[in-house]
């Protein structure tokens, strides 16, 4: 891999289009290899069709109700997260090709990234309706108003900024998804969704590697980016109806909470990076790092917090259950 050399510091920092083309070999090696280990996978196959039937209205069949499902309460209100999330793919693709550009590798990249991810929101929603795991009109209701509103990214549309933002995300996602599955109740669930999470994860290295190339190139500049969205780190669904209730009952539910959030998604991607340990910072570049340690301490301590709220909740959740 060749990499820029740094600017010296007092230098005028890269633009977004010095980056951009300064990064393209990084990103061409990087679309080599992702291509050479993804593997093709088709979505029907992950979808037990023999279980569908007619939903009511001009097909006459049955109305839905939430006995017909095998999947657990959790595993339902998480399904319904991650898919709507899914939904909103063409405002992604819309903010990374504006950001990226679709020409070149960056083009290539963009585009793959896009088809890869619709096929997840394809075997979901597909899964969802077949074995009637959700309510298909407010699901539906649900997806009109989430993609009305359309995405716009917190990275202060900055290439930096978007890709230390996707890196940690695309993990968070991945992690969200195995966990679902894992709560689902239902073995043919837990199998989609490790399907899915599979892809997240090598888009997550894809991102990741990127962001590692950019500390050598742009050490100052990338370790402003990390801290911003460490610190103001939201997920893509944060807009959705609803996403506030359902994300609490996610966190109590063990599928994202503030200790996953820390130890699975944070923490591997910072100390892959060895972002802690980086040296030769400028004055901005040090108090970035230094304010993104004091952030993940802060992070942890709450998640402690969290840990002991959530472990007494179950604990009473499980004497009512006792007694009944």
């Amino acid at each position: 891999m060749t990499i820029a050399p740094s600017r010296p510091h007092g230098q005028a920092a890269w633009s977004d289009a010095q980056l951009l083309h300064a990064l393209e070999e990084v990103v061409e090696t990087e679309l080599n290899r992702h291509l050479g280990v993804a593997k093709e996978w088709m979505p029907h196959e992950y979808v037990p069709w023999s279980d569908g039937r007619n939903f009511d209205g001009i097909m006459g069949g049955d109305a839905w109700s939430v006995d017909q499902s095998k999947v657990t309460d959790i595993g339902r209100i998480a399904l319904v997260v991650n898919l709507l999330t899914e939904d909103n793919l063409p405002s992604y693709h819309h903010e990374i090709a504006s950001l990226f550009g679709r020409d070149g590798a960056w083009g290539t990249w963009v585009h793959r990234w896009t088809a890869e991810e619709g096929r997840h929101g394809i075997v979901m929603r597909d899964y969802l309706l077949t074995t009637r795991a959700v309510d298909p009109v407010q699901l539906e209701r649900f997806r009109m108003q989430h993609m009305s509103e359309g995405f716009e990214s917190d990275n202060r549309h900055s290439m930096l900024h978007s890709v230390a933002y996707v890196a940690f995300q695309e993990l968070a996602t991945r992690v969200s998804h195995r966990n679902t599955g894992h709560q689902s109740g239902d073995p043919v669930c837990d199998r989609m969704l490790a399907r899915i999470a599979t892809d997240e994860n090598l888009h997550m290295v894809f991102y990741r590697n990127l962001l590692g190339a950019a500390f050598e190139m742009a050490p100052d500049q990338t370790m402003c980016a990390v801290r911003d969205v460490v610190v103001d780190f939201r997920m893509p669904g944060h807009g959705m109806p609803g996403f506030e209730r359902a994300a609490a009952q996610m966190a109590i539910g063990g599928i994202y909470n503030l200790r996953i959030h820390h130890d699975d998604v944070l923490q591997p991607v910072l100390r892959y990076l060895k972002v802690m340990d980086i040296s030769g910072l400028s004055p901005d570049g040090l108090k970035a790092q230094e304010e993104l340690g004091m952030y993940m301490g802060g992070l942890d301590e709450q998640a402690v917090k969290f840990d002991e709220r959530r472990a007494a909740l179950l604990a009473r959740r499980a004497a009512r259950a006792a007694k009944v």
